[in-house]
C-alpha cells in the first residue's frame, strides 16, 4: 500500500534548505545513490517526496559517526534493498570505535606502567637495554627503523647510544607492543610523547582522545536513530520502497 506521503511533492530547493544545503548539493546526493531516485515532470525537472526529505536527513545524521564514504555506502545499501549490507557498514564503524577504545586503554596502562619506573640513570648501550626489557638487541634495531627509537651513535665507537628519552620511549613501546600493538600504530605516540617532551604532558591529549570517542560514540546513536526512523517509515521490498 502506497505511503500516503507519497503523493506530497517537493522541489530540490525545499529539500536543501532545510540543511543549508545547495540543491546542487541535493542533486548530487541523488546522483549518487545517498537517495533514492526523484521522479520527473514532463518537462524533466525533478520533483521529491517526504521519502527523500527523510533519506536526506538519516544520511546528514550518520556522517558525524561514520563519515562521508560509509554513511554513503549505507544509504546506497538501503536503496538497493541490501539491508543486511547496510548494517553491516554500521557494524564495520561499532566495531572501529570498540578498538579505538580498547588503544585508548592500552596506551593509559602503559603510561601508568611507565610512571613507577622513574628517572634513569643516564645513558645506556644497545646489549643493557635489551636484557632490562627482556629483549634482543635486534628487536631494538628494529624499532630504530621503524622510526619509533632515535638513538644517537657514539662518536669513537659508533654505538648506539640511548638516552633517558630513549629509555623512556622503548619502555612505553615496549609495554604496548606486549598489548598486540604493531609498530606502525605505536610509532605517531612516541612521537607525540617525544614532541611533549614526557608522558605528563599527554594527559590532556588522552582527556581529549577520551571526549573525541565519547562525542563519536554519542554521533553513531543519532545516525542509528535517524536511519531507523527512515528504515520504519519506508519499507524496502523488492527493491523499492513501499
Amino acid at each position: 500500500m502506497p505511503n500516503p506521503q507519497s503523493t506530497v511533492r517537493l522541489r530540490p530547493i525545499d529539500l536543501a534548505r532545510e540543511h543549508g544545503l545547495s540543491t546542487q548539493a541535493v542533486r548530487n546526493y541523488e546522483a549518487d545513490g545517498i537517495l533514492p531516485a526523484a521522479h520527473r515532470t514532463p518537462h524533466g525537472y525533478r520533483t521529491y517526496t517526504p521519502r527523500h526529505a527523510q533519506a536526506l536527513r538519516a544520511f546528514l545524521a550518520l556522517l558525524p559517526g561514520h563519515g562521508h564514504p560509509t554513511a554513503t555506502s549505507i544509504m546506497q545499501a538501503v536503496h538497493r534493498a541490501d539491508i543486511a549490507a547496510a548494517l553491516h557498514f554500521i557494524d564495520e564503524s561499532h566495531a572501529q570505535l570498540l578498538d579505538d577504545r580498547r588503544t585508548l586503554r592500552a596506551v593509559e596502562a602503559a603510561l601508568t606502567d611507565l610512571a613507577p619506573a622513574g628517572p634513569t640513570r643516564g645513558d645506556t648501550f644497545v646489549g643493557p637495554l635489551a636484557r632490562r626489557l627482556g629483549i634482543r638487541p635486534a628487536t631494538l634495531r628494529t624499532w630504530e627503523t621503524a622510526g619509533v627509537l632515535r638513538p644517537t651513535r657514539d662518536p669513537h665507537t659508533g654505538y648506539r647510544v640511548y638516552t633517558e628519552a630513549d629509555i623512556r620511549d622503548a619502555l612505553l613501546t615496549h609495554q604496548l607492543r606486549r598489548g598486540g600493538y604493531l609498530l606502525d600504530q605505536i610509532a605517531p605516540l612516541i612521537a607525540q610523547v617525544r614532541t611533549a617532551g614526557g608522558v605528563a604532558p599527554l594527559e590532556a591529549t588522552l582527556h581529549d582522545w577520551h571526549t573525541r570517542l565519547t562525542t563519536r560514540s554519542r554521533a553513531l546513536l543519532t545516525g542509528a536513530a535517524a536511519l531507523h526512523t527512515y528504515l520504519d517509515q519506508y519499507s524496502y521490498v523488492g527493491g523499492s520502497a513501499r
